[in-house]
């Protein structure tokens, strides 16, 4: 009986010393959830745990379609980043309330017009399917600059 108290109370004690995993901070919204928003996830959360931050993100769409770009499945998977399996989601508006950053691709495009306001919106990515390298390289180097500023502020 003792040892099955000392069990739960090292438990109890062990789980206050771990941060639970952060819920997703970022979350980057495209029109269709299944290529830069995915690309931007897949590389935010690569880089925030080389930096050791606990803040992940999560990609939705304004319209999802029904599947994962084949561009961006094919480039991530190259690049050695395979994509969070499943269908494109849409975007809810707890994710909004609950999430550090939005950050909202093409807000000219008339699905993405309500997301104008959120706190970013990159309009300079060119489509992943037209040519993944450039598009790829274009978020990797905002997120890049997302991450640095995350750990300048100390990590939010």
């Amino acid at each position: 009986m003792k040892l099955f108290i000392f069990s739960l109370a090292l438990l109890a004690c062990s789980a206050r010393s771990v941060p639970a995993p952060a819920a997703a901070g970022v979350v980057f919204v495209c029109e269709h959830g299944a290529a830069k928003s995915v690309v931007a996830s897949q590389y935010f959360n690569k880089l925030a745990a080389d930096r050791g931050l606990a803040i992940r993100s999560i990609a939705r769409g304004a319209d999802p379609q029904a599947e994962l770009s084949v561009s961006a499945v094919k480039g991530l998977n190259a690049d050695g980043l395979p994509p969070v399996p499943g269908a494109p989601r849409p975007l809810t508006a707890s994710e909004v309330r609950n999430s550090a950053r939005v950050v909202a691709f093409d807000c000219e495009q008339p699905a993405m017009k309500p997301l104008r306001g959120m706190d970013a919106c990159w309009d300079d990515v060119p489509a992943t399917g037209d040519d993944y390298a450039r598009a790829r390289d274009r978020i990797r180097a905002h997120v890049e600059a997302m991450v640095e500023q995350i750990v300048a502020r100390g990590g939010v």
